[in-house]
């Protein structure tokens, strides 16, 4: 005995109409959103310049420094006595030249006094720019 009818079971049906709803919002926000790069439209001729020629560069003064303190200047070896004599002999290499550049280039195994007596003899020069020579760490050989 049977006591279920049989019905006829109907197909599932997929809604479609939200799913669209959902891609033309979508599609709407891109369209909104987008910029567009417009180089074929645009023909630009560039204006020209006569320019100055590039400024010299200041004057370098290399001072460099070995692990055992001895000081190099300008490839001069150079026997230290006192800042003053120092100065003195870095006002020499400066000569005339304008706002020189004194570059130190100090051993990683000198000691930070023989820079601060570089530095300090830089001061009493008059020589106000002053930088440090580096080397990346894969240079090291």
């Amino acid at each position: 005995m049977n006591l279920r009818k049989t019905r006829s079971r109907e197909d599932p049906e997929i809604n479609f109409v939200p799913l669209i709803d959902v891609l033309l919002v979508i599609l709407i926000f891109l369209m909104v959103t987008t910029t567009y790069q417009r180089f074929a439209e645009l023909q630009i001729t560039l204006p020209e310049a006569d320019a100055d020629p590039a400024k010299e560069r200041p004057r370098e003064i290399n001072v460099g420094i070995d692990g055992q303190g001895r000081y190099l200047i300008d490839k001069t070896l150079f026997t230290w006595t006192n800042a003053g004599a120092l100065a003195d002999e870095l006002k020499r290499v400066a000569g005339t030249a304008k706002d020189p550049v004194v570059i130190i280039s100090a051993d990683a195994s000198a000691t930070h006094q023989s820079v601060i007596n570089v530095m300090e003899a830089a001061r009493q020069a008059g020589l106000v720019h002053i930088t440090f020579a580096t080397q990346t760490t894969g240079a090291r050989k």
